[in-house]
């Protein structure tokens, strides 16, 4: 059966890339025919748009998409190309896997996984300044949403990923010591949710500071960790850093319709 998948080879060096891991993809014999498409400041310069809408219309048809690495315009106006992505398709999981490739590195065995929720929390971009006096920029509040569609469906994903992939144990990373209402709804829906699991994978919890200290002390002690929204940004550069760097760290943003699955790292313009 014959896949269509859409192409963004992206911006810096994110051209280069694509290009490579097209070869590495067509020497498998998988059946793949390409969409290119372009996103970024590619596409700023070419049409005045940095996500032009010919790109979402693609991904909206093959429902999967390689990204290459994609530098977000500078100036007001512009916000992140992939937290666009990721709203407009509902990309709700981002899945980071990390493995050892490199011998002799700081770490040997390493072989975890990462899922963060990746529509909400304080990336949600619920943000505004408070004018005080004169000054209009005197202070400025971001809201972190938490809602329990999107906790449940998240902790759902992390949990099934670990029964299908023949995982032995889930970490629910939280901050719910300080966070009372927020990282508490997600930590309640976790223990509530991890008992449906309870004969097939292993549940703990642990504060997310905790989580950061142990993966560098002891980091086999985990399989899969599922979080929010930028704690998991966080931490995800944390576990590449466990095998070797940004450059060895795939990523995969899951929704129910669609997927977009790209390199982690930037586009290094400069």
């Amino acid at each position: 059966m014959l896949h269509n998948v859409t192409l963004i080879p992206g911006d810096g060096i994110g051209p280069s890339i694509t290009e490579a891991v097209v070869k590495i993809v067509e020497a498998t014999g998988a059946p793949i025919t390409w969409d290119e498409k372009i996103a970024g400041v590619t596409a700023l310069e070419a049409l005045n748009t940095p996500l032009p809408e010919e790109t979402l219309e693609s991904i909206r048809r093959t429902k999967v998409a390689l990204k290459g690495p994609l530098t977000t315009p500078m100036g007001v106006g512009f916000r992140s190309i992939n937290v666009a992505l990721r709203k407009e398709f509902d990309l709700y999981a981002n899945v980071r896997p990390v493995r050892t490739l490199l011998p002799k590195y700081r770490y040997q065995d390493i072989d975890l996984v990462l899922i963060r929720e990746n529509t909400e929390g304080l990336y949600s971009g619920v943000e505004h300044y408070i004018g005080i006096g004169g000054d209009p920029r005197a202070a400025a509040e971001s809201v972190m949403i938490v809602t329990r569609f999107g906790v449940e469906r998240i902790l759902r994903y992390a949990f099934e990923y670990a029964v299908q992939h023949g995982r032995k144990k889930v970490t629910l990373a939280h901050k719910a010591n300080i966070l009372k209402y927020t990282q508490g709804l997600f930590l309640d829906i976790g223990r509530e949710m991890a008992k449906e699991y309870e004969d097939r994978v292993e549940f703990e919890d642990r504060i997310i500071d905790a989580t950061a200290m142990l993966l560098v002390m002891d980091p086999y002690r985990f399989d899969v960790i599922v979080t929010e929204n930028m704690f998991g940004d966080i931490l995800s550069d944390q576990i590449a850093g466990l095998v070797g760097g940004l450059g060895l760290a795939p990523g995969g943003n899951i929704g129910k319709d669609a997927a977009i699955f790209e390199a982690v790292h930037g586009s290094a313009p400069d």
